[in-house]
């Protein structure tokens, strides 16, 4: 039976969508869990039911023993998005406190655990005032730690954005006092001086699209270890969303090439270690080490 073409309104496609996450990870879906997680009243949560079987009409299977729908056979999502992701995404929301588990498309929590990440201690309010520089194309002048010297010193940076290297959040900016586009950690910047509230006072003289090595991406392509067994290097393959070739492509922005090496044990010479360990190697090894060199 063909699929009816009717434009909904967004709270309709919104509870529709809820629908299919939950009969296609938890088999069921009854009003009551319309009415929980929405707040409708029964009559709507009833309508919605009425109007999603008559537009899709393969998807559910009333069950009145157990009053509830079922999926059915012939399943296949139209307002939802049923990836991998989109049930594990909430697990990760609610294990940093994003969100409520009362408040995931879940209908139930398993038991989880996710490895913690230090906390890296942005102050909110210094954060606060490279937002102000960011929103507005201003300098903004912070004292900031680096590892080249053994304390803060002060320097007029010109942020245009931020970047996460999987562990800690940067801001990229113009550094105007060694005259090039570099990579600051939020944590590290110990204070910011006061900022006037009246705007273009100190306005950028970069722009984010100068910042060839933010602008430019660079494509890893890794496979799994040769000296794996086959039956290991089909487990990378799959670990990795490798297609049948054997190789998968991850693109990275240049002026984060560094971090995605490390983060990726890519970064030190495959031999080093026991393939057991090293797991992947990088099939444009040269390409990207000479990008790597480019970019510094």
């Amino acid at each position: 039976m063909g699929i009816k073409k009717v434009k909904l309104k967004h709270n309709v496609e919104e509870r529709f969508a809820f629908v299919e996450f939950r009969v296609f990870w938890h088999s069921r879906i009854n009003r009551a869990d319309l009415i929980q997680h929405f707040g409708v009243s029964p009559t709507q949560a009833s309508q919605d039911f009425k109007l999603y079987t008559e537009l899709v009409p393969d998807n559910l299977v009333y069950d009145g023993a157990e009053k509830a729908y079922l999926r059915g056979e012939s399943f296949s999502p139209r307002y939802a998005d049923l990836s991998a992701e989109s049930y594990l995404t909430p697990l990760l929301s609610i294990s940093s406190g994003l969100i409520k588990p009362e408040d995931a498309l879940l209908r139930s929590i398993p038991s989880f655990h996710v490895s913690p990440n230090p906390s890296r201690g942005v102050n909110p309010v210094i954060l606060r005032a490279v937002v102000h520089a960011l929103d507005h194309a201003e300098a903004i002048e912070i004292r900031y730690q680096s590892m080249a010297s053994p304390a803060p010193t002060w320097r007029w940076i010109e942020p245009h954005a931020f970047a996460h290297d999987g562990f800690r959040w940067h801001v990229r900016a113009f550094c105007r006092r060694d005259r090039i586009f570099k990579d600051f950690l939020l944590s590290r910047i110990v204070e910011t001086s006061n900022l006037n509230p009246k705007l273009g006072l100190h306005p950028a003289l970069s722009r984010g699209e100068e910042d060839k090595d933010w602008s430019t991406d660079v494509t890893l392509m890794i496979a799994p270890h040769p000296d794996l067994s086959p039956s290991q290097q089909a487990a990378i393959r799959l670990d990795y969303g490798m297609g049948p070739e054997g190789v998968g492509e991850i693109k990275v922005k240049r002026s984060m090439l560094y971090y995605a090496l490390k983060r990726l044990g890519l970064d030190t010479d495959p031999n080093a270690r026991r393939p057991q360990d090293q797991q992947i190697v990088l099939v444009n090894r040269d390409n990207i080490m000479g990008a790597k060199r480019d970019q510094a």
